[in-house]
């Protein structure tokens, strides 16, 4: 009697924990890039859902990192395929290296001195560990990282689909320019 108790038991248990996983990746399949609000570089909330049917490249950056000069080839890119529909949303992140120390205003003068960018700058965030911004956690759970799914380094690169989805994630030596096939099939 107590063998067929405790196997209804450990059944049981298997189908909650089977149904809260099975639930769990449901709402992840829901949800997209839209879901999320973020705050710009001057602080104002902004939220995805207003990118929404674009194709859109999200990536961490920093100032003083040896990838800093992709800011280049990111404007080239956003300058290229913006009036398709493209966009380019930087999140600095100071937590490689401490390569982006700045305030927001110095990193906003920062890319408009050195790169001339157009595209949109977000406040900083972090993109790993405990304060995690959420659209990171998301992204990172949806675009798998090559060892493990925690950011690397800076210049990490996520290319979102017109439905607000994980299409790729780039490593931090992928030349934005290199992508440019990826981009232009997803616009289509």
């Amino acid at each position: 009697m107590k063998y067929s108790t405790l196997s209804l038991l450990f059944a049981v248990v298997f189908l909650l924990l089977f149904n809260n996983v099975s639930n769990s990746k449901n709402e992840d399949s829901k949800m997209s890039v839209y879901d999320f609000k973020v705050k710009n570089i001057d602080g104002r909330e902004v939220s995805l859902s207003d990118y929404k049917g674009k194709v859109v490249l999200i990536v961490n950056v920093a100032s003083q990192c040896g990838f800093t000069p992709q800011y280049k080839g990111l404007q080239e890119i956003y300058t290229k395929y913006n009036k398709m529909g493209f966009e380019v949303l930087a999140f600095p992140c100071n937590q490689f290296g401490g390569q982006e120390p700045g305030s927001n205003a110095e990193i906003k003068s920062f890319c408009d001195i050195n790169y001339k960018t157009t595209f949109p700058i977000f406040g900083k965030i972090e993109v790993n560990g405990s304060n995690t911004n959420p659209l990171y956690a998301y992204l990172k759970k949806n675009g798998k990282g090559f060892i493990g799914d925690e950011i690397k380094w800076n210049f990490t690169k996520f290319l979102i689909s017109k439905d607000g989805k994980v299409i790729d994630r780039y490593a931090s030596n992928t030349k934005p320019e290199s992508i440019a096939s990826d981009i232009e099939k997803a616009l289509k």
